[in-house]
């Protein structure tokens, strides 16, 4: 079984001046692949779940991405925000959504200067990238905030309801943004979930126009693309019915009964349709990255955070629900992924296989992401709260 230990002395290694780096297979960081915002962000993150679980050192390494994050080339100190990479001056709502999560994680566990920069991110979350008429982010703006893009995503959403419930955690109940985070939360999970993914059977469109209008189509020639693929995406799917529970959790503080009855329903639902539909849909054991709208796999390529996710969300629905089936399949999911994905020699889990369990590079190179691996080990076991470091507290 993965060590969470062994895995954390794999993720450390990525520390670098300036953030944490993209970590090969071998674990050296590929010194060719630029820092990525987000990269930096999660490895903040998750070296504060670290220190919250008593890990020596894992502090030093919160305050180096505190730091980096404050002060470092990802920082755009001219106009504001955090550049996507350090030679790439977009500014995604992808990234920030990190940046807000790393912040609060940070200011969970007290790091110095960790309540400043979850108020900076959060300040350019509102400002910049918050739609209050849509109840959703827009996604990309150039380096001066002058030209935003006619793309409107569904993945930057997601990451956004996961940074808004952690924020609120951090914040705490006194200070009057946490209820205002979580009523967006519930805005954008009320029109993703409860609307587009409920209306077309529990298929959730990622893609979408300036006016919110869904793009089926959208990126059917570059299908295998890491952050916007065409098609259902499964992986998205368990996450976005996990973060039902965990908004469900956090409107009253006791797992699964808080907001609207629905939530908890559109959970189940939506777990249930990217699990049934997802799992061997093209014979294989494990869960193709994409599927088309008519549940056919597009792209077989198995990847380990869409494991990882499915594990979270059977995880989570087993501690709510209380039915032994989620937890069986949580069990079943995580055999599968210890037999296939984890690496002996990292500790890690490889990135990306074939479908019949090669190592493959077709979307992702390397081990460079903790995030979801350590996140799905943390929540066994564990209650549900709005955030895993909230849990972890």
């Amino acid at each position: 079984m993965t060590d969470l230990d062994r895995l954390l002395d794999f993720a450390e290694r990525s520390a670098v001046p300036g953030g944490f780096g993209f970590l090969g297979g071998d674990g050296q960081v590929i010194p060719d692949r630029p820092l990525m915002t987000f990269i930096t962000a999660r490895k903040t993150h998750v070296f504060g779940l670290a220190q919250l679980l008593g890990r020596p050192r894992a502090d030093e390494l919160v305050g180096h991405g505190v730091r980096a994050l404050t002060d470092g080339p990802l920082r755009d100190d001219v106009h504001g925000g955090w550049r996507s990479t350090a030679d790439d001056d977009t500014k995604s709502a992808y990234a920030h959504a990190f940046v807000i999560l790393a912040g609060a994680t940070a200011t969970t566990v007290g790091a110095e200067g960790g309540p400043e920069l979850l108020d900076a991110a959060l300040d350019v979350w509102q400002s910049r990238f918050w739609d209050e008429a849509a109840g959703l982010a827009v996604e990309e703006w150039d380096a001066g905030w002058t030209r935003l893009s006619s793309y409107r995503g569904a993945n930057a959403n997601m990451h956004g309801v996961e940074a808004s419930l952690a924020a609120a955690d951090a914040l705490g109940d006194d200070d009057p943004r946490a209820a205002r985070l979580r009523a967006q939360a519930l805005r954008s999970i009320e029109r993703v979930v409860h609307g587009w993914a409920r209306e077309r059977g529990w298929r959730l469109p990622e893609h979408f126009a300036p006016d919110w209008t869904p793009l089926p189509e959208h990126n059917r020639d570059e299908p295998a693309h890491p952050f916007r693929p065409y098609g259902v995406t499964p992986g998205h799917q368990f996450e976005w019915a996990r973060l039902c529970l965990h908004l469900s959790a956090a409107l009253t503080g006791r797992s699964g009964h808080g907001g609207p009855d629905w939530l908890r329903e559109d959970a189940v639902a939506l777990f249930d349709a990217a699990a049934t539909r997802g799992w061997a849909a093209d014979g294989h054991d494990g869960f193709p990255y994409t599927l088309d709208w008519d549940d056919r796999p597009v792209v077989g390529a198995r990847m380990h955070w869409v494991v990882c996710e499915a594990i979270a969300a059977a995880t989570v629905l087993a501690e709510v629900t209380g039915q032994e089936h989620y937890r069986e399949l949580a069990d079943r999911w995580r055999a599968h992924g210890e037999a296939r994905f984890a690496d002996p020699v990292t500790g890690s889990w490889h990135h990306e296989l074939t479908p019949s369990g090669e190592i493959a590079t077709g979307t992702w190179d390397g081990q460079p992401d903790a995030y979801h691996l350590v996140q799905m080990l943390l929540l066994a076991g564990r209650p549900v709260r709005g955030s895993v470091a909230a849990a972890l507290r």
